[in-house]
């Protein structure tokens, strides 16, 4: 498959991204920048972590008008596949592709640490794979991360599947002690309703390598592509 990474100037998890998706998992990987405007055939779209344009005004709120995002916006709108990590989480909101918003940590600091995130089912493309009873140790590394959405939102999104991960504790203890920034709920991941645009705060791609003694990350992205790879394999059926 073609997979396309999203460079914005600040992106600087663009690299770890493409390491994993082309030197782990195997896939052609096409880096796309952000001022371009053909996404060159690609089969999924990707928007990785970092500080795109110093994190000016909100996060990703300045990303979110240049040009490639308005390729980005039509792709996900004729089905395609979008995931966005961090920042490009926090991209994809500002662009209403993903419902709510990321707004600042609520103790006001840069948070970078090994935390836990629990799968809240196994029916998304990011989920497939996972136990939803087994939770992931996966980095994050944020300093706007507290998801929010309104009453009324949370409850379609709750309806309708698209919350994707809590934060946990290492025994999947979904709890107020284990929430690292103040997200509503503990979400950590969500989709939207159409589930082909995801976006999650922890850095799948930072818990990928073996080389880094946890793979947990990986699952994600596997089940990512498998669901992808099915999708792709159906449309030629």
């Amino acid at each position: 498959m073609k997979l396309g990474v999203v460079i914005f100037p600040g992106s600087n998890c663009d690299q770890d991204t493409v390491y994993v998706l082309r030197d782990i998992l195997d896939q052609n990987v096409i880096e796309l920048w952000h001022k371009d405007t053909e996404l060159q055939g690609v089969d999924a779209i990707f928007l990785p972590g970092g500080f795109s344009f110093g994190d000016y005004l909100r996060s990703g709120s300045i990303a979110r008008f240049s040009p490639i995002m308005h390729s980005v916006i039509r792709f996900a709108g004729r089905g395609g596949f979008v995931l966005g990590i961090c920042n490009g989480f926090q991209i994809l909101c500002e662009a209403g592709l993903l419902p709510g918003a990321l707004l600042h940590n609520n103790q006001q600091k840069f948070i970078s640490r090994n935390i836990y995130i629990l799968p809240d089912h196994t029916h998304s493309a990011t989920n497939v794979l996972l136990n939803k009873d087994l939770p992931l140790k996966i980095p994050i590394a944020h300093g706007e991360g507290r998801y929010y959405a309104a009453p009324e939102v949370l409850s379609e999104m709750r309806q309708n599947e698209q919350i994707l991960f809590r934060y946990c504790g290492p025994k999947g203890e979904v709890s107020e002690a284990y929430n690292p920034n103040g997200s509503v709920e503990n979400i950590a991941g969500v989709c939207n309703q159409k589930k082909n645009v995801f976006g999650m705060m922890p850095h799948p791609e930072r818990a990928s390598d073996d080389e880094l003694g946890n793979t947990d990350g990986r699952l994600i992205l596997e089940s990512f592509l498998k669901t992808l790879q099915e999708k792709k394999v159906s449309a030629y059926n």
